[in-house]
Formats: C-alpha cells, structure tokens, sequence
C-alpha cells in the first residue's frame, strides 16, 4: 500500500499548477451560522477530478504516455483523465457504467477518449480496466486507488486554507473513494474531517469502524448520487481517514434533492447531485453548521433535464 503525505500534496500543487483553475470559495449563512462553501463545480471539467488527473499524468514518463492509459469512472474522473490526456497527446481508453448520465459520457467523448460501457451492477470495472491495460500496454489511472490521484485532490485542502477568511475547523465533503477526502485530510491535518455518502452505499463509514476497507452491504438502494456510488474503498484512503479520525454520515435523495435547489436558488450555482452530498448534509440537519465549516461542492455535471427537474 502506497500512501501519499502532505509533501505530496505540495509536490502536486507545484506539478498541476497552470493545468487546474483556482477554485472560488465563498461565505453563506446556513441556520444562522457562516459557513465556508468551495466550488470545485466551477473546475474545468466541472469536478475536482481534474487535479488528480493531471497529477497523475504529468508525473508519468514519456514512454509511459507514449502507451496511453487506461481508466475506469461513472464520469468525472473520466472527463478529468480525458481532458488531462488530451492536452498531452495522449490515448485514452474509459471504462464508464452504461447508466452514467449521457452528459457525462458525451462530454468524456467529446475530450477524445474511447469510451467502453460496462452493467455496474454485474460488471467488475476494476477488471474491465485491468485486462485493457494489460492487453495495450497502458498505465491504469483508477479514480482514488493511486497515490498521485489521492495527492493531486489534496490541493483543494492546500488552496482553501489560502482562501480562508477565518480558521478552518471542519471540512465537509462528499465521498466515494475517499480521494477527495484522503487528500484534503492530508493537506489540513488541523481540521476536522467529515465525510457524506448516499444512503446505502456507506462502505467508507464501514470500513472507518473496523479500520479496513469493506464493502456496501447486499443490494443497495437506487440513488441519485452516481458520483459518489462505490462499493468498497481503497486501503490507502481508508488509512488515511482513519489516521485522521474522520467521521461519516449519510444523506437520502430528498436531502440531496434540497441542496441542488439551494445552490441553484441562493447562489445561482449548477451543482450534481453527488456533489452536493457536503451540502446536503447541512441543510437537512444530519450535520449541525458550525463556525469554521467549509463544506466542498465537488461537481457540476449533471443532465440539464434532471436539473430542471430537481430545481423546480
């Protein structure tokens, strides 16, 4: 197990820097109390995922990009690794669930990746990318399983404690893998980290009470937070939050439902549903806001006609 320290999140910052936007963070008052939200949504690609993306292929060798990669994501790692291989001239091969929304795997398209469509619930995409990868010679970038991804999501961390206009005490943030959150936990060792999954697919809290990665329990419930729906974490994110003495909770759909239309209507921002898991949280109550929250809005991408839809 390769795990990545806070040095290597700087080293990140320094490696990625003029390949990522400088994400907004902004103030708002949730329940009387100011909170700090960050909005990767507005990162090119619409999700934080394209710093670890460019982390992890600007590190690699010119033989090693002169082979291609390979990578398996429900779209946001997917459009960061395509956008990320793009700018490098390189082949890209993604893995992406047949029931990912279409504007994610048209927009990873429209970056020039090759797109395979895997059944989620019958199909192991780690074993659809290992065997590409073997059979083309190419590196396989997994979405939080590497320490370069994990590193790379860390500068969140690293650019919103410059951003912060007062102590960060506690940050929010949505999780799946555990690369976001591993890497903010390592670049704000001095915060508190809170971590939101969707009802029913809460391997991470699982495998936070026993130390060790687990997995979502049998037949887990439909959800709108396709980003965030995995179903067992990496060991090197789970040593990381567990280190770190994160805590998890869980939102529904209504929840989730509420934070899109908040985000929409109080900041005029276009958010996923997955991405506003952090925010979900703290407009239903699962989280009581607290001074010194920063909670991470991490993507984007969502269909416009479900966004309609949720905002209505």
């Amino acid at each position: 197990m390769n795990v990545p320290d806070l040095k290597a999140v700087e080293a990140a910052t320094e490696r990625i820097r003029g390949a990522i936007r400088r994400t907004p963070l902004t103030y708002a008052a949730l329940g009387g109390t100011r909170i700090g939200i960050k909005w990767e949504n507005r990162q090119e690609g619409g999700a934080f995922k394209l710093r670890g993306a460019s982390n992890r292929l600007l590190a690699m060798t010119e033989e090693e990009r002169a082979r291609g990669v390979v990578a398996f994501s429900s779209g946001n790692h997917a459009r960061g690794v395509a956008i990320a291989a793009r700018r490098l001239g390189m082949r890209a091969a993604i893995v992406m669930p047949a029931d990912a929304p279409g504007v994610k795997i048209e927009a990873t398209r429209a970056e020039g990746a090759e797109i395979i469509l895997y059944d989620r619930m019958t199909e192991s995409r780690e074993e659809i990318g290992a065997r590409l990868a073997k059979e083309r010679g190419a590196t396989l970038v997994p979405s939080f399983d590497d320490p370069y991804i994990i590193a790379g999501q860390g500068t969140v961390g690293l650019e919103l404690l410059e951003q912060a206009e007062e102590p960060v005490k506690r940050i929010i943030a949505c999780c799946g893998g555990g690369g976001l959150s591993g890497g903010i936990a390592l670049a704000c060792p001095q915060a508190e980290i809170l971590i939101v999954e969707p009802e029913g697919w809460d391997d991470m809290a699982r495998s936070l009470e026993v130390g060790t990665p687990q997995s979502v329990g049998d037949n887990p419930p439909p959800t709108i937070c396709d980003a965030i729906q995995t179903f067992r974490p990496a060991e090197a994110t789970v040593a990381i939050l567990r280190d770190a003495g994160a805590t998890a909770v869980q939102v529904g759909d209504a929840a989730v439902r509420q934070a899109v239309k908040w985000a929409r209507e109080e900041c005029g921002e276009t958010v996923e549903p997955g991405g506003s898991a952090a925010l979900a949280a703290l407009l239903s109550g699962v989280v009581s806001p607290r001074e010194g929250d920063v909670a991470i809005v991490s993507g984007g991408n969502v269909d416009p006609a479900l966004h309609a839809q949720l905002i209505a």
